[in-house]
């Protein structure tokens, strides 16, 4: 209501200065009793001021197309109406305590002269009021659909990361323990190990499950649980080295995002030979963007299986995960090396600030 009023007022003086000009040019002089003509030019704009809320409930409740076209065209009939005398008896009122006596055809004529000289603009005020209303009404819709929207694509994208969390989940476990079953046949004491090192993994994994992506060094924790696990099984065929950043650390990424690739390197580049191997994982940061290496020193890969796995095929889980975090601004490429293979992961290099800037604190 502040603000109608406001822009009433302007109006109201903008149309008395207009007046003001229009007699000096048109008789050559300024006109008499200036206040009264603001007077009445204030009082035209603020009846439609004072009513616009009125007008606008009515006409959000009852919308063209939405309500029964009898009850839209009653309601906004009367109401137009119902406006117009309004507006002409208020602005009648306040020439009669202006005019000094009365005009020569008396008050009624005058009356209806006023009432006819403005009913089409008062009927074009009404109707403009009625269609602010719709459009505040269709605007508000508008911005609520969307919103739903947004809100039913986010839980679709996170619905699809957990489910694609849990499928890679599974596939690890499975393999740990067919190897867990396999030592206990040779080496039960190494069975063992696994056994409680995988107790640890799962519990790790457990407390992150609806998390889709944490700090690289929470990440690293969870691999490493892994890499013993696999070390156990490989013994000293497999040593692993890391070489992290450690600007890195407090970097995000996605959850369980290292393991399925470092699986992937101890399944094909370690696994199949006798002889000792190594896996060697590298975090970096370069620019805005957070690089890993997960690099193995198997034989590497035929250049038709590189290609293949370069357009897609392979790790269809890992891909997918960064496709629905990171859309296009992900990379996953996959290249042989001399003395290996590597798979490298890059996506913006991003810091939950919530979780840093307390520790920041407490060392100052």
């Amino acid at each position: 209501m502040p603000l109608l009023l406001a822009i009433a007022t302007a109006f109201g003086v903008s149309s008395s200065v207009q007046s003001y000009f229009l007699s000096v040019v048109s008789e050559g002089k300024s006109p008499e009793m200036i206040a009264h003509i603001f007077l009445l030019n204030i009082v035209y704009w603020y009846v439609p001021a004072l009513v616009a809320p009125f007008v606008m409930e009515l006409g959000a409740r009852y919308q063209f197309g939405r309500s029964r076209w009898y009850a839209f065209a009653l309601v906004h009939t009367s109401g137009a109406l119902a406006y117009s005398l309004l507006h002409t008896a208020a602005m009648f009122g306040t020439r009669m305590m202006l005019m000094a006596e009365a005009p020569t055809r008396g008050w009624w004529f005058v009356a209806r002269i006023e009432y006819l000289r403005q009913l089409d603009w008062l009927f074009m005020t009404y109707l403009f009021l009625v269609g602010l209303a719709h459009t505040l009404v269709y605007r508000r819709e508008s911005e609520r659909r969307a919103l739903t929207s947004a809100q039913l694509e986010m839980r679709l994208v996170e619905a699809q990361l957990q489910a694609l969390q849990r499928q890679l989940h599974p596939h690890f476990l499975f393999n740990t323990l067919n190897a867990i079953a396999g030592l206990m046949r040779s080496d039960v004491d190494a069975a063992d190990r696994m056994m409680d090192r995988l107790g640890d993994l799962l519990r790790m994994t457990l407390h992150t499950s609806n998390i889709q992506e944490v700090p690289l060094k929470e990440e690293l924790e969870l691999l490493q649980k892994y890499l013993d696990i696999e070390q156990t099984r490989f013994g000293s065929r497999l040593t692993v080295a890391l070489a992290i950043d450690p600007v890195t650390l407090d970097a995000e990424v996605p959850n369980f995002l290292l393991q399925p690739l470092v699986e992937n390197a101890v399944r094909h580049g370690i696994a199949p030979h006798a002889r000792p191997g190594q896996i060697t994982v590298s975090a970096t940061r370069e620019g805005a963007r957070l690089t890993l290496h997960i690099l193995d020193s198997g034989n590497g890969v035929a250049p038709h299986r590189l290609t293949l796995l370069n357009q897609g095929v392979g790790l269809a889980n890992t891909r997918a995960r960064l496709e629905h975090l990171y859309r296009e601004n992900h990379a996953l490429v996959f290249s042989n090396v001399d003395g290996g293979f590597r798979v490298t992961v890059s996506i913006p290099f991003a810091v939950d600030r919530m979780a840093v800037e307390p520790e920041e604190v407490g060392a100052a």
